[in-house]
């Protein structure tokens, strides 16, 4: 055990002596991306080692933890919100610890804003301070002090932490962290750090023991999955997944174009393992605008590697990421983002409206656009797209896909789901001892948010 992990399980097991005899309860609230989903479930790992108990949803916690985003600021007043709730709790239980981890806390001025606005909050850290929880839970425990760290001071990549995963069906694994890109509307770079590229034996290692614990399928996670870089490219370890690990599925987010490679778009093609599911963000269709957010490749690129992904793999479910009132942003600009829409025919788009981020450099422009101009754009945008994924959606009924039953439909509990290869959603009625299998479903009935089958 590296001494890392030695002082981790040093202060684990002195968190649970602290708390002998009592049975504590933990809840954990994830912001944002899949990245921060893995990272919860480290957390929830290192809970339960720590003889913590996941709380039921009606009981007031020992424990509340945060785990925020700062991509948006959507997401940044949802936190604030929710900690203003909580204090009215920890008025009622004096002893709850409440703590604040992830992206949000590493962003300049955030912490000074919750020490002089929400004083509550016991202990704050930032992303790649996981593994010190247990030291900051036991010191706060034991001394009463506040804990806060949100400097960076290193960013190892930790291998060996305990992690309680949400789901025994499926499964993400990180394979590297952190971005160089520097998009100048975005803050990841300067939250999570310089790209950091897991080795690609101990990725292997993690999916073969998630084999063996019955996950069918695994989604690769990276802020640029196409600039992995270890002991192989990005490419050669989809070959090498394939080639040692008896997985069912594969799947990967996020790639940027600027780096997808035809190599990359080969593997996908050949491997059968990899699902045909290509999710490339393309942000803006005007090259004005994508030069100005850094994003290093023109409306045309883009559009050719589209192209090319769907003369290369069979039936590919092609996604996207799509930002709406980008600084400076013209009329004409946001056409070209409708005409790449028409032209590429997404099978859906995540969409969002431009927000500033403290310490970019297109929250400093003076030529923002005004938030009525933003959801104007937005919903001609949203409409567009809707339209597209209902066509799309339409043109699968009669077709027979693979589809992993994920378990039962949050809408309807008479109702089995899961997702094809191309990521959609599938509903349709079957035994709950299907729930896990891969299985075949003739598709009905195609919908704008879903497709509805039956069993072959």
């Amino acid at each position: 055990m590296n001494e890392t992990l030695l002082q981790q399980q040093i202060y684990t097991d002195k968190v649970k002596n602290f708390t002998l005899g009592q049975q504590k309860t933990y809840k954990i609230q994830t912001f944002g991306c899949q990245m921060n989903e893995n990272d919860s479930e480290k957390i929830a790992g290192l809970f339960e080692e720590m003889g913590y108990l996941e709380s039921s949803d009606n009981a007031i916690p020992d424990i509340v933890l945060f785990n925020t985003c700062c991509v948006r600021e959507n997401a940044e007043q949802k936190v604030f919100g929710h900690l203003g709730v909580l204090k009215k709790q920890k008025e009622q239980k004096s002893d709850m610890v409440i703590i604040l981890s992830g992206c949000m806390m590493q962003q300049a001025g955030t912490l000074d804003q919750i020490k002089k606005s929400y004083r509550h909050a016991d202990i704050v850290y930032g992303t790649n301070k996981s593994h010190l929880l247990p030291l900051y839970l036991y010191t706060y425990l034991s001394t009463g002090d506040k804990q806060f760290f949100t400097e960076e001071t290193g960013q190892e990549i930790i291998e060996g932490l305990p992690i309680k995963r949400e789901s025994s069906i499926k499964a993400y694994v990180p394979i590297m962290f952190g971005c160089n890109n520097y998009c100048s509307y975005c803050v990841v770079p300067y939250v999570r750090g310089r790209e950091r590229s897991r080795s690609t034996h101990d990725i292997i290692n993690e999916i073969n023991y998630l084999v063996n614990q019955g996950v069918k399928e695994v989604t690769l996670l990276g802020q640029n999955v196409n600039s992995y870089n270890s002991e192989v490219d990005f490419a050669d370890l989809l070959y090498l997944i394939d080639k040692l690990c008896d997985i069912k599925r594969i799947r990967f987010m996020t790639s940027h174009p600027k780096d997808i490679s035809l190599k990359l778009i080969k593997a996908i093609s050949e491997i059968d393992k990899v699902c045909n599911h290509l999710h490339l963000p393309m942000q803006a269709g005007s090259t004005k605008v994508l030069r100005e957010m850094n994003r290093k490749y023109s409306k045309e690129q883009y559009i050719d590697i589209i192209n090319n992904a769907k003369k290369t793999i069979p039936n590919v479910g092609l996604s996207t990421d799509i930002i709406v009132g980008f600084p400076g942003e013209s009329d004409i600009d946001f056409d070209d983002t409708l005409e790449v829409i028409s032209t590429c025919q997404f099978d859906f788009a995540y969409t969002f409206l431009y927000s500033k981020r403290r310490g970019t450099k297109a929250a400093l422009r003076d030529d923002q656009i005004s938030k009525e101009d933003k959801s104007i754009r937005f919903n001609k945008l949203v409409t567009l797209q809707n339209s597209i994924t209902l066509q799309k959606n339409i043109s699968c009924e009669g077709n027979i896909e693979k589809v992993l039953v994920e378990g039962l439909s949050k809408t309807n509990k008479a109702v089995l789901t899961g997702r094809d290869e191309a990521n959609k959603i599938v509903n349709f009625i079957g035994d709950k001892q299907l729930i896990g299998q891969i299985i075949n479903v003739k598709i009905i009935k195609g919908k704008t948010w879903h497709l509805e089958g039956e069993i072959v």
